[in-house]
């Protein structure tokens, strides 16, 4: 089992924790995780461009000239795509980009992307984070006191205090167990999670 330390909101080492080698230890596997980022972003994308065939644009029902004896090419409406607004070839319409996939893809990409935030280092244990009051200067001096700039910070629950404390921090992001992706994993520099929040992913995810 990785042994990582445990540090409070001063950057004080409080204790150590074993972390369960299913979830964060397994060898990464790369096509996995990279599934679930392109996954991810599919599922961001709203589909709702669109465009006008030639079908669909106004105009262009009569022939523009007859067909021979004028000396110019032959044409038999002047909303084809080659036209100055005619319609789209191929045009674009509104779809789902979204696909689905398999549960046991999605658990072993999260576990490889957190085998690869504990391998390369980039975990940080916290006791506790709480915060008396809203206030984004208290969020941003935990942070530096444990020495990390761009964050994921996972907490085991909705801690309304820390979300509005740290989401006016850049490149800050705050998730609960229940909302953290591959995306975000490997987008963020560092891994701040609560104790809670490690029991919590070992327990959801093993």
């Amino acid at each position: 089992m990785a042994n990582v330390a445990v540090m409070n909101m001063n950057g004080e080492q409080v204790g150590n924790i074993d972390l369960n080698d299913a979830i964060f230890g397994i060898e990464a596997n790369e096509h996995v995780m990279h599934l679930a980022v392109v996954q991810y972003l599919a599922n961001q994308r709203q589909g709702t461009q669109s465009t006008k065939t030639r079908a669909e644009v106004r105009g262009g029902g009569r022939k523009p000239w007859r067909q021979k004896g004028t000396g110019r090419a032959r044409h038999g409406s002047i909303r084809s795509p080659q036209w100055v607004g005619g319609g789209v070839v191929f045009a674009p319409k509104p779809r789902d980009y979204s696909f689905k996939l398999n549960k046991k893809v999605k658990r072993l990409a999260l576990q490889s992307a957190l085998s690869t935030k504990v391998a390369e280092g980039k975990i940080i244990v916290l006791d506790e984070l709480n915060l008396a009051e809203v206030k984004t200067k208290d969020m941003a001096k935990v942070l530096a006191n444990i020495n990390c700039g761009k964050a994921l910070i996972v907490m085991d629950g909705t801690n309304t205090n820390v979300m509005l404390s740290a989401r006016n921090i850049p490149d800050v992001k705050t998730a609960s167990v229940s909302t953290i992706n591959v995306y975000d994993l490997l987008k963020y520099n560092t891994l701040v999670v609560t104790k809670d929040a490690v029991a919590k992913i070992e327990e959801v995810y093993a």
